[in-house]
């Protein structure tokens, strides 16, 4: 029987072409969402993959809902943390609210999804970690202060949490995609997309959500043991580092 993934936020754009290419290489995958009951609900009925409802910001709702999910399907050895929202403005204009809001859930999340599968995995001497950081964790993004702190905290997180674990046949890594053609991207007016988006980016296109998954697969694979701790950039060559 394959390995059983969790990927948060995995039922719609990037999240559900991870948990699409998770299934095709054999893995049982369970998606999770916050709130969007059609589109999961339809994501399920395309897929056969099964979805699970609940809020990755909250502590409580992350040890319930994988419990679930381990008594569904298994064990849990590979965790992809995808789940992330947007609250953009200056920062002289950002509420407290909206600073809160992207922090808990692109940052705090990640405790509170791992936390409760990290023993399991520490005892069964593997686990494959993967967090969807972002180039504007990298770069830093005009209006985006709250989210870039976040996703720059996730690199950080990987980082610490890869050397605590890497004895122990668990690897921790992160992808950090660029401008990727999801719902979000695409609407952004086409204009602005193509006058002041895609000519930043090297390979002059958007990338697809499907190529940030194909990463995940890689990074996923029991073959992929000796990276960990690594950030790997998905951008089209926009921001090298």
């Amino acid at each position: 029987m394959g390995r059983v993934a969790v990927v948060t936020g995995g039922s719609r754009g990037i999240g559900a072409a991870i948990s699409k290419a998770l299934k095709a290489a054999g893995y049982k995958v369970a998606a999770t969402y916050a709130g969007n009951d059609e589109a999961a609900n339809a994501f399920k009925s395309e897929t056969g993959i099964p979805v699970y409802k609940w809020d990755v910001s909250n502590t409580d709702a992350c040890a319930a809902g994988l419990k679930q999910v381990e008594a569904d399907l298994g064990p849990i050895e590979v965790l992809i943390n995808n789940a992330g929202i947007t609250r953009d403005s200056a920062f002289h204009r950002m509420t407290a609210e909206h600073w809160h809001a992207v922090i808990n859930t692109n940052l705090n999340s990640l405790f509170n999804m791992t936390r409760p599968v990290i023993e399991g995995m520490r005892a069964r001497k593997f686990g494959r970690i993967i967090n969807i950081s972002s180039i504007n964790g990298q770069k830093g993004q005009f209006g985006q202060t709250n989210y870039s702190a976040a996703k720059a905290g996730d690199l950080g997180f990987t980082k610490a949490l890869a050397q605590e674990s890497a004895k122990l046949g668990i690897t921790v890594n992160a992808i950090c995609p660029g401008y990727i053609a999801t719902e979000m991207v695409m609407a952004v007016p086409q204009d602005v997309r193509e006058k002041s988006i895609i000519p930043q980016i090297a390979v002059g296109r958007l990338g697809e959500a499907e190529e940030i998954a194909r990463c995940v697969v890689f990074l996923a694979a029991d073959e992929a043991g000796f990276i960990t701790g690594s950030t790997l950039s998905a951008n089209g060559g926009q921001y090298m580092i």
